[in-house]
């Protein structure tokens, strides 16, 4: 059964939603939550499916009405056990690997080309010839250089004759046949190291051998890209979506023509790369489209949706058991757009407040002031840098109303707009400079203040002890520390298929180091905490603490990386340290937080 009957006491206490959510940015209806518990009391007796789904999966439901029947479908991601057609569930937009079908049978294509691959590259004679000759041409260099060095001790013992037959009278002139022995011994010594670069480039039967094996192996490699990008070209045409006037688009077209709408006009190089814009692989297979496409389909208007995450966490992106995710940017916003009305991703415009109005620019406190900088206190909901809405308010906008003589650029770091705290403000060009050195060398200092949410009274607990064993740890292991704090270290790099949110990686990732230490244990679930960043990487604090290598408890309020709402995100810059740039001196600043 593909669609479900919604539980009539669950429409009797809760009532339908009136409109359909953005799935990019959405409030949860109580109705999805109900109807969410329901498919999760039905994944905890597949018993089939534990060992995939426990390793972590994310499962939506869409909430639909057809002819005054309300009911709700349910979705996975990808597949499950190889398969896309589970009874229960929706299926894929476009099912692919049907054993008989096009794509299964190009996919066996390359990867037996894979398979030709990895045996040749894993050829131990090979490897052993690249490295005999890596060492041959070594030698080889080092002949050729060994003549060289020959020829120009040659050459500064012609010249030093040549100077003592000018210029030193106790020394004869140069003869004829002298003169003709150096331009002989000049050319021989040249005609003998072309000879022996030539003789030395000619290759070996080895040499030769190996570079066959090179070609072949490249023409492997390049053959497989060749069918892997065909492969791909013709999958995504195949994904057709439908969107809610019934219209249908193929992959290819919705990711260009996105592409080409965020295009700056007058790119021409921005066109062009749009328009051999590729889907990121796996784009169609998310929950999201696969819902909406089956609804679609089958004439059902939607109501509303909502997608969780089941089982461990992934390595690198943040994900909880059982808590609820917007659909990704990189994958789904695209596909997203086209197949829903534009109205449900409408933004409302921001109004520029007057200067005589009560704003959020009023929120904003001075608290340190001379010629070269400032310290100003910047409120939650403040922008530090105009964004894509120029009307909205910002620090630099009101930093260059307030110094309109400024030479500096004013900005000398920033906050999330989300994040309220201290912000230093460069007026003059020598004050920004010297600033931002110090940012760089690490000679300015930082103190936040996050309220943490821990899920459980038992993983509140279980943070507290390992808080007091990593401090014991870092107390003996490094003294120039403070000895009330405790280490993260998690390297971080964007999330390009999800843009703005960040993700760990070990390889590829920048370093980001944050000291914590907990002040106070608020209730069973929340501790408040003071985070001292040593490095400046964005959103390095919302990471640290919502990642499960890290504290594995998001700041209160955090709508990217946790799911505990709040009147705002519980973070704050409450202190910074730093060398006035002219005087020297040091200066510490500090404002408490409002939470």
């Amino acid at each position: 059964m593909i669609l479900h009957p919604v539980p009539q006491d669950f429409l009797l206490k809760i009532g339908l939603p009136k409109e359909m959510n953005n799935p990019l940015n959405y409030e949860l209806h109580p109705l999805c939550i109900a109807v969410c518990k329901e498919l999760q009391l039905y994944l905890e007796k597949r018993n089939d499916w534990r060992n995939e789904i426990d390793r972590g999966k994310m499962f939506g439901i869409l909430i639909v009405e057809k002819d005054s029947q309300i009911g709700y479908f349910v979705a996975y991601s990808g597949q499950i056990g190889g398969r896309s057609d589970w009874e229960d569930f929706v299926p894929a937009v476009f099912d692919y690997l049907q054993p008989d079908g096009y794509f299964k049978i190009h996919e066996a294509e390359i990867t037996h080309i894979n398979q030709s691959i990895k045996q040749m590259e894993g050829d131990e004679r090979m490897k052993q010839a690249k490295k005999l000759i890596a060492s041959l041409q070594e030698e080889r260099k080092k002949v050729i250089i060994s003549y060289q060095e020959k020829i120009k001790i040659a050459k500064s013992k012609r010249d030093a004759r040549r100077e003592e037959a000018i210029f030193d009278p106790k020394h004869k002139a140069l003869t004829p046949e002298e003169k003709q022995a150096m331009t002989r011994e000049s050319q021989f010594m040249k005609a003998e190291l072309r000879r022996l670069k030539k003789s030395l480039a000619e290759e070996t039967p080895l040499e030769m051998e190996f570079a066959d094996y090179q070609e072949n192996l490249q023409r492997l490699k390049q053959l497989r890209k060749t069918l892997s990008d065909a492969l791909q070209q013709w999958l995504f045409s195949q994904f057709r979506m439908l969107n809610y006037q019934g219209k249908s688009k193929d992959l290819l077209d919705i990711f260009r023509d996105a592409a080409l709408q965020d295009a700056p006009q007058a790119s021409i190089i921005s066109k062009r790369v749009a328009m051999k814009m590729v889907p990121p692989a796996g784009s169609g297979e998310c929950c999201e489209p696969k819902l909406l496409q089956y609804a679609y389909r089958y004439g059902y208007k939607p109501l509303q949706m909502a997608m969780f995450w089941w089982g461990e966490s992934p390595k690198e992106e943040i994900r909880h058991h059982l808590q609820f995710y917007p659909a990704c940017n990189g994958k789904c916003k695209p596909i997203l757009h086209w197949m829903l009305p534009a109205h449900i991703f409408a933004v409302p415009t921001t109004v520029m407040p007057a200067d005589n109005d009560v704003s959020i620019y009023n929120k904003v406190e001075m608290l340190f002031e001379d010629q070269e900088l400032a310290v100003i206190y910047k409120p939650e909901g403040l922008l530090a840098v105009p964004g894509k809405d120029a009307n909205l308010p910002s620090v630099y906008t009101l930093m260059r109303k307030k110094y309109p003589m400024a030479t500096g650029p004013l900005i000398v770091h920033r906050l999330d707009m989300a994040t309220s705290g201290l912000m230093i403000i460069a007026k003059t060009e020598f004050a920004y400079h010297r600033l931002q050195r110090a940012f760089l060398t690490h000679q300015l200092q930082k103190k936040y203040i996050a309220i943490i949410g821990c899920g459980s009274k038992e993983a509140c607990d279980k943070l507290m002890a390992d808080f007091n064993v990593e401090r014991k740890m870092t107390e003996t292991a490094e003294n120039n520390r403070e000895k009330n704090r405790a280490i993260l270290s998690l390297p971080l790099m964007p999330d390009y298929l999800d843009r703005p949110r960040q993700i760990v990686q070990r390889e590829q990732g920048k370093e980001a180091i944050t000291e914590y230490e907990i002040l106070e244990r608020m209730d069973d679930t929340h501790l408040r905490l003071a985070l001292y960043p040593k490095t400046g990487r964005t959103h390095q604090l919302r990471v640290h603490c919502a990642h499960q290598e890290g504290l594995d408890a998001p700041i209160l309020g955090d709508p990217l990386y946790g799911n505990e709402k709040a009147a705002r995100l519980h973070l704050h810059a409450e202190e910074i340290t730093f060398y006035h740039p002219l005087t020297g001196k040091k200066l510490t600043i500090s404002r408490k937080a409002d939470f």
